[in-house]
């Protein structure tokens, strides 16, 4: 056993979970760690995402070892994947497999075929290594691409030529990475990136998969940089001609979410398309998010900059409620990348929007207000009186209540 071998089977052993599952898999077919699991191995790195692969079938191998650490499975047919889930321990197991890409941008075709090849389908040499998890072979690390030395060198590198051009979400993803690891793609991998970038290959690609590779990178703490990186490749305008991603926005837009509580990729993505909102609506609507993130960025998009304007207004805090309250947090956070004062957003965020009356409508009813539109009038206008500091306890609020409906 070399050295490096003897390490890397004691790093394994401390990863957590691995008391359970190494064990489990004694006397089943050969099993290897793969993928972004290895990388981040190597690295030394925490909270390590468990993906197995076996040179067979996916699912037997799953489902024994189900049974063995008494946990469950979940099939995805199309890629040979099996979910395990067990009591503190998650993982999943596919069938080593190559890919065929019938045309640029298509979803691959997959079928089995050896630890080798499917190490060779991956998106970059840091991804293509595997290590063995079972007998003698625990520890042993497979690397035909050159993953190591690339990891020592900070490099990204593709596989091969037509990397981008097969699958043109790497491209996002090889931004993703160089953020998150603070790698840089290697030249031929950089020059590939830009050419794949001016053929329109994230064109022929779903708005869905674009916008899991996008979000993926606006998720990262370290967005601003990565967006930076996609205008100075011309990705941003690869996705879209009026799509000019603007670095500075971005950062402020998310120091905005932070302050406030909002999600952070949302308004780091408003902050992209408000650089041209009425262009980039059609844009936008293509990367099928959920109907509510994508209204609440649009509308950031459209109006944030309206708002911040009206922010700087010094307003009752009724009328400011009567402002914010409708607002959507990536707007609140757009609006104070855009120039709005912060005082009265993060008042609104941590202190008005939290005042209630002590009534309710019953209590209107039980007063003799008859049930209908008038009621929440009512209640609405003994609301802005407290947010104003008019009134004080319950029996104030009745009164204004009871005076507003007449």
């Amino acid at each position: 056993m070399t050295a490096a071998t003897h390490d890397l089977r004691e790093r394994i052993r401390r990863l957590a979970g691995m008391d359970r599952l190494l064990p489990a898999l004694e006397g089943l077919p050969p099993a290897y760690l793969v993928g972004g699991a290895v990388r981040d191995l190597l690295r030394g790195a925490g909270g390590i995402d468990l993906d197995l692969a076996v040179e067979g079938d996916a699912g037997h191998l799953a489902r024994r070892l189900a049974e063995r650490l008494d946990g469950r499975t979940r099939e995805h047919e199309r890629f040979g994947t099996v979910a395990v889930r067990a009591e503190g321990l998650s993982f999943d197991v596919a069938q080593t497999r190559r890919e065929r890409y019938e045309r640029p941008g298509a979803l691959p075709e997959v079928e089995p075929a050896s630890l080798r090849e499917d190490l060779a389908r991956r998106d970059f040499t840091v991804n293509a290594m595997a290590v063995g998890l079972t007998g003698e072979n625990l520890g042993h690390l497979y690397d035909e691409y050159g993953g190591l030395d690339d990891l020592a060198a900070r490099a990204v590198r593709v596989l091969h030529e037509r990397s981008f051009l097969d699958d043109p979400t790497r491209l996002l993803r090889a931004v993703r990475y160089e953020t998150r690891l603070e790698f840089a793609m290697n030249p031929d991998s950089e020059r590939l990136a830009r050419v794949a970038g001016r053929e329109g290959a994230l064109t022929t690609v779903s708005g869905a998969r674009v916008r899991v590779g996008l979000m993926g990178l606006l998720a990262e703490p370290e967005a601003p940089t990565g967006v930076a990186r996609l205008r100075e490749l011309e990705l941003d305008v690869a996705m879209h001609p009026a799509l000019r991603a603007d670095q500075e926005l971005v950062a402020s837009a998310v120091l905005g979410a932070v302050a406030i509580g909002a999600d952070r990729a949302g308004a780091a993505l408003a902050a992209l398309v408000a650089v041209a909102p009425g262009e980039l609506g059609g844009w936008l609507d293509g990367l099928g998010l959920p109907a509510p993130v994508r209204d609440a960025v649009a509308h950031a998009a459209f109006e944030a900059r309206p708002l911040a304007a009206r922010l700087r207004h010094d307003l009752r805090p009724s009328a400011l409620a009567r402002l914010l309250r409708p607002e959507p947090p990536e707007a609140l956070a757009l609006a104070l990348a855009s120039g709005a004062p912060p005082e009265p957003v993060l008042r609104w965020v941590s202190e008005l929007s939290r005042v209630r009356l002590e009534i309710t409508g019953d209590d209107l009813i039980a007063a003799g207000v008859p049930e209908g539109p008038a009621v929440g009038r009512a209640l609405e206008a003994a609301l802005e009186r407290k947010l104003d500091g008019e009134l004080a306890g319950r029996d104030e609020e009745l009164a204004a209540a009871l005076e507003a409906a007449g």
